[in-house]
């Protein structure tokens, strides 16, 4: 029998969070990963304070941008890889009203120090911007493609993972610890995103999957090094390269890129993007989406050493450090969870 602390389900932005929580507290943990769920590799993976379809902060935005960028820095300095980026973020005017709404916003407390009062005039002729932009503060992007190629390659190394789906009801769970094939684990944490709802211990949890696509164009004559948000995001990567996106699909819960999300991503960007452009990927995964904008973390009702963390939906770079950091203190220390996370919140 190989003995742990924990078993982690899934290999995705909420259990790479959890598992530097574990290596930060020297518990010992093994991985199952299939690699059957996209959604933090098909993210872009931009990280912003400020929900800009409305002008309003996003929940907990601070405290959640303090313990997340410490986690990604020690990740690039430990597994000696890039995958922050800074990124200066414009959110395009489509009228002198949304200034107003703009500068209006600012004024508030919670976003003064993410809204920039200077408006920034549009200069480039591939963009069409008459109105100009609002400059959003400490924004940026992390490459979670390369994160979690890198993490699985880091946990591999280290003996810690296992490429293989994990089936349910191999789990035996008993009152002091939890068997399955040849581990035995004090805890099991599942973080299998939208995959949950193959899981019996916690399909019962409100979890809406929410389809996104995303495009990547080759746009040589945009020449920005800065993201910016209209109708869609367009986020620069290198060598001409951008990603675009995203789409809601509330329905289609396949993993599948369609050619309506294609044609919607095409339109919108061709509302504001003058110049040519031509689309060489198209990606889509399930955002593990809950009906309060919340995400889903705690106990299983029934078994004291079950837990899941689950439901980042869009904004999974910036929510999965402080979830993960709440469920360890919850196990561990015994500290409650804020009840606006806490799974048993709707049961």
């Amino acid at each position: 029998m190989k003995q742990v602390d924990y078993i982690i389900v899934g290999c995705g932005l909420a259990s790479i969070a959890f598992c530097e929580q574990l290596r930060a507290n020297d518990k010992s943990y093994v991985v199952f990963d299939d690699s059957s769920q996209q959604s933090s590799i098909v993210a872009a993976g931009l990280y912003n304070p400020v929900i800009l379809k409305r002008f309003s902060e996003v929940w907990k935005a601070k405290e959640q941008l303090d313990i997340a960028l410490p986690v990604y820095k020690k990740i690039e300095e430990d597994l000696n890889i890039k995958i922050d980026y800074k990124l200066r973020l414009l959110r395009r005017f489509s009228s002198i009203e949304e200034q107003n709404l703009w500068f209006n916003a600012s004024d508030k407390p919670k976003l003064e120090p993410y809204l920039s009062t200077q408006l920034v005039n549009n200069n480039n002729n591939a963009i069409d911007a008459p109105f100009g932009f609002g400059e959003v503060l400490h924004a940026g992007r992390l490459d979670t493609e390369k994160l979690i190629s890198a993490y699985k390659d880091f946990l591999n190394q280290n003996q810690s993972l296992i490429k293989d789906s994990f089936i349910h009801q191999k789990l035996q769970v008993e009152s002091t610890l939890i068997r399955y094939e040849d581990i035995e684990a004090k805890q099991i944490v599942f973080a299998e995103g939208f995959g949950v709802k193959k899981n019996p211990y916690f399909n019962h949890i409100p979890l809406n999957g929410t389809k996104g696509e995303v495009l990547i164009v080759k746009a040589p004559e945009l020449k920005i090094n800065h993201g910016v948000k209209s109708s869609v995001f367009i986020i620069p990567l290198e060598n001409d390269l951008y990603a675009v996106g995203a789409t809601y699909n509330w329905t289609d819960k396949s993993n599948q890129p369609t050619e309506e999300g294609k044609q919607e991503l095409i339109s919108k960007l061709k509302t504001f993007l003058k110049c040519e452009f031509e689309v060489v990927q198209h990606l889509a995964g399930i955002r593990p989406t809950v009906k309060d904008r919340r995400p889903l973390v705690g106990r299983h009702p029934g078994y004291h050493n079950l837990f899941v963390l689950n439901g980042l939906g869009t904004r999974g770079v910036m929510i999965a450090p402080y979830v993960a950091e709440k469920l360890y203190h919850f196990i561990e220390n015994n500290e409650p969870l804020d009840s606006e996370i806490d799974v048993n919140r709707f049961t």
